[in-house]
């Protein structure tokens, strides 16, 4: 039986030079299934509003929707790390919100730790919340909530400038106490470098291979949501084409009185 995994765990991972695998989850069976898997941190992603709710970004997401799936996939989650991921404007107004929100997240949705994205600026709220026993985990790079100021989804770090800036904000967000950072869309040399200088464990996605663990939307990594495919994203599956197949043939069974048979009948 795997054993429990705690931010302890993850934290022993980098020491160790055990490699971290990280995926999303949104409700129970996928949950159940990552965590039966062997899954290490299951981090229910404010991506759920570009996969389960069709926004184009993550910025519509509300906290209520985030508490509800991680609820959800908190019923399925036995041995992994269950992170949920704070969504835009939940946590930047002020740290008594922050505070708030993410309390609200472990107390109401099951999460062992929470998510933001930012550097420097946030390290104050990422402090207040780590003295009350809520562990952060950061995200630097690319960071969807700031898709606007960012003008699209674009690589970030390319020139010295912001990459020493990502530097001292990850060393800021270190100090600050969060137990991980997720480094998103960087340089994978930039990406070496910031995994080298910190004592944490760096979680990459589009990240390169120096990093201290990786991390996926699963959508992405089983081909279940196909409308996009990232260069970061391979695909160990190809699930989309799977249920339309199996849904065809089940339209075909039904109206060619194929389903259900004798032995499918009361």
């Amino acid at each position: 039986m795997n054993k429990k995994i705690r931010v302890s765990t993850i934290l022993k991972r980098k020491s160790e030079g055990v490699k971290i695998t990280a995926l999303t989850a949104y409700d129970y069976t996928f949950g159940y299934l990552l965590d039966e898997a062997g899954v290490d941190l299951i981090l229910v992603g404010d991506s759920c509003g570009n996969v389960c709710a069709g926004y184009e970004t993550t910025l519509p997401v509300t906290v209520d929707e985030v508490v509800y799936h991680t609820r959800s996939v908190r019923q399925g989650v036995k041995h992994a790390l269950l992170v949920a991921d704070m969504p835009f404007m939940s946590y930047q107004e002020t740290p008594e919100l922050a505070l708030h929100n993410a309390g609200r997240f472990m107390k109401e949705g099951g999460a062992e730790a929470v998510k933001v994205e930012g550097g420097e600026h946030i390290c104050e709220t990422v402090r207040r919340m780590v003295e009350i026993g809520i562990p952060v985990m950061g995200h630097l790079g690319f960071t969807p909530q700031s898709v606007h100021e960012f003008g699209g989804y674009k690589v970030r770090g390319q020139d010295s400038k912001e990459a020493e800036k990502m530097k001292a904000d990850a060393l800021a967000l270190q100090d600050a106490g969060m137990f991980a950072v997720v480094l998103e869309k960087v340089p994978a040399q930039l990406a070496k470098e910031i995994s080298e200088m910190l004592t944490i464990p760096t979680i990459g996605i589009g990240a390169g291979p120096h990093c201290d663990g990786q991390i996926l939307v699963s959508y992405d990594m089983l081909g279940l949501f196909d409308k996009v495919q990232f260069k970061f994203a391979r695909r160990y599956a190809s699930l989309a084409d799977d249920i339309r197949n199996a849904v065809n043939g089940y339209c075909d069974d039904v109206k060619s009185s194929n389903f259900p048979s004798q032995d499918e009948s009361y």
